[in-house]
């Protein structure tokens, strides 16, 4: 099809939906976040989505801020008549919504109105949700707070963490998009205003939410582990550095410890919770490789 769209993304949640954009649409821009120095190196790291794009000789651009007048300059010469989103990073500003003749499209890994925000999934974990999914809605000025166009949900399973769920998302998210779009464009489907019960917000993640406190229960221990991989990680301090937890499970126990006890279950590290303990099946040490909790224990004495 020969209508004009511009694609805005940067992390591998936006790939599927980049890849089957080019091969059903004349996508003639792409936009993404800057390279940014990474590891102990700093060594200057492309987005995911500008690799994508080069493959796929697709002109790029990677303002800091897209509101800046040369990025806009480029993006009116582009000429979009719809302009696709998925985890772009940057807010679009009134004048980029109104550019296309179609408007503006995102792809968004929740619910809505549920879980608006940057961190969709990471809430939905957290929170001990049932289902996840992603909704394609048409962009207005507020924070996810556009009409939707279509919705897909799949289950929560227990075992995900942030970082498979959205793997599963973007896969569905893309498939999504492509089923949608006609429809979309012939008029026959109309965005319809999210429902005013049901909002919530997830904030941008930081650091210190990784941060395990064991006043909590350990199923909700357990839910950051995974809520937190990949990024920040989940972690406790052991000998005054963090000891990163990378699979956790939990038991109920009664041992009338305090909260933060160390214990051992069953041959693997574990910790008392406000209810019940937590186990620590996966972990990495600072400064070494992940290794399973049993082959810690094996290499320490004072657990």
């Amino acid at each position: 099809m020969s209508i004009r769209i511009v694609f805005m993304g940067s992390p591998d949640f936006a790939l599927p939906t980049l890849s089957k954009l080019a091969k059903s649409y004349h996508v003639v821009g792409v936009i993404t976040q800057p390279d940014r120095a990474s590891g102990r190196g700093r060594e200057l790291k492309s987005p995911p989505v500008k690799t994508l794009a080069l493959e796929l000789n697709i002109p790029i651009m990677q303002p800091e801020k897209l509101r800046a007048p040369e990025a806009l300059e480029q993006l009116r010469a582009w000429d979009p008549e719809l302009i696709v989103v998925a985890a772009f990073g940057q807010i679009l500003k009134k004048d980029v919504l109104e550019m296309p003749r179609y408007g503006c499209i995102n792809v968004h890994a929740s619910l809505l109105p549920r879980w608006r925000g940057a961190a969709p999934i990471n809430a939905a974990i957290l929170a001990g949700d049932e289902e996840i999914g992603v909704t394609i809605m048409k962009m207005d000025v507020g924070l996810d707070t556009g009409p939707m166009l279509a919705m897909k949900s799949m289950r929560l399973a227990s075992d995900l963490t942030t970082d498979s769920a959205l793997q599963a998302l973007s896969q569905l998210g893309a498939d999504l998009l492509i089923e949608t779009l006609p429809d979309y464009f012939s008029g026959k489907l109309i965005p319809q205003a999210q429902p005013e019960d049901g909002a919530t917000y997830a904030p941008m993640l930081k650091k210190e939410d990784g941060l395990l406190d064991f006043t909590h229960s350990a199923v909700e221990l357990e839910r950051r582990v995974r809520a937190m991989n990949p990024w920040p990680g989940a972690w406790l301090e052991w000998k005054g550095n963090p000891l990163k937890v990378l699979r956790a499970s939990t038991v109920s126990v009664e041992k009338g410890l305090p909260s933060g006890s160390r214990f051992i279950v069953d041959g693997r590290p574990a910790v008392q919770s406000a209810e019940g303990a937590l186990v620590l099946d996966e972990i990495q040490p600072a400064g070494r490789k992940s290794m399973s909790g049993k082959s810690f224990l094996a290499g320490t004495r004072d657990w």
